[in-house]
């Protein structure tokens, strides 16, 4: 396997001096963006897949070991807070369970019994998505979640940056990140993670957009679960409506915090009647403020 590969290239790395050290590792860096660059249209292939199962109420699952599966449980993890993306509809299955995400746990890995099981349980549909990560293509555990995903009926979405491997091979999405080897060789959590890392951030980020959880580059959908995040939903409010300070504070609070709601209420509608323009619009702020504008004229003309 290439991420295995001893490359001559590095074949001296220790005895350099740091400086170039760090270039050749920088230089693994530059590879891995050059890797998901080439990945592009699979990687949204997969979103475009991804998308319809979401929005009929699906779940989104993240499988990995070792780095990859930390990769894959942070981009999950990180879902929640920045798009208000439901916790019931989010599965994370990491070999070792949560001891895996601080520290190694030897063998987890290979344990394809407890992928199984932890799929069952979850008791995936045809609704549900899954993406699998591995840099080698061949993890037991995460290949048997695909597997055990897929005779589900679940879409499978892989990524690894080893070419003609089971995982890619089984994905109905398979995504190739080209990375080659190492400055260590065998070491994936360099630009083999980093590449993984950019694919899961993309593909993640695609999809929230294309859900309408994202409204003129502006995060429509965070959970205002801190004083921070309270002034940015704030902050988003008044950059979105024009409207006084006061004024927003008083839509946030008439909304439960909820951002898209306080930006109806701000344009003219009641609680009720903001949550019913949300909910025909399927959550989209463009497509839910088109809806006022119609209500308020309906030949159209401005």
């Amino acid at each position: 396997m290439e991420t295995e590969r001893h490359s001559p290239r590095y074949n001296a790395i220790e005895a350099w001096s740091p400086g170039d050290i760090l270039d050749a590792m920088i230089e693994g860096q530059f590879a891995a963006v050059a890797a998901v660059r080439a990945a592009r249209p699979l990687l949204e292939k997969a979103a475009l897949a991804i998308e319809p199962r979401l929005r009929d109420g699906g779940r989104l699952a993240y499988a990995g070991a070792g780095t990859s599966g930390r990769l894959a449980v942070q981009d999950g993890a990180e879902l929640m807070p920045t798009f208000s993306w439901p916790q019931e509809r989010l599965l994370l299955l990491i070999a070792g369970g949560q001891e895996a995400l601080v520290r190694s746990v030897e063998g987890a890995e290979d344990e394809s019994e407890e992928a199984v099981g932890l799929v069952r349980g979850f008791g995936m549909d045809p609704r549900d998505v899954l993406i699998a990560v591995a840099a080698s293509g061949t993890t037991p555990f995460t290949l048997a979640c695909l597997r055990e995903a897929k005779n589900r009926g679940a879409l499978t979405i892989a990524i690894a940056n080893n070419n003609d491997t089971p995982l890619l091979a089984e994905a109905q999405h398979p995504v190739w990140l080209d990375t080659g080897p190492e400055p260590i060789a065998g070491s994936t959590r360099m630009k083999a993670g980093t590449a993984q890392r950019i694919a899961l951030n993309l593909l993640s980020s695609l999809v929230m957009i294309r859900l309408g959880r994202v409204y003129r580059g502006l995060m429509v959908d965070l959970q205002a679960v801190n004083k921070k995040l309270v002034r940015r939903s704030e902050k988003i409010l008044l950059e979105l409506s024009g409207r006084s300070r006061e004024e927003v504070h008083d839509a946030l609070s008439r909304a439960g915090g909820n951002v898209k709601t306080a930006l109806l209420l701000l344009e003219g509608c009641d609680p009720d009647e903001a949550a019913r323009i949300l909910a025909r619009s399927g959550g989209q702020l463009r497509a839910a403020k088109a809806l006022i504008e119609t209500r308020r004229d309906p030949s159209g003309k401005s």
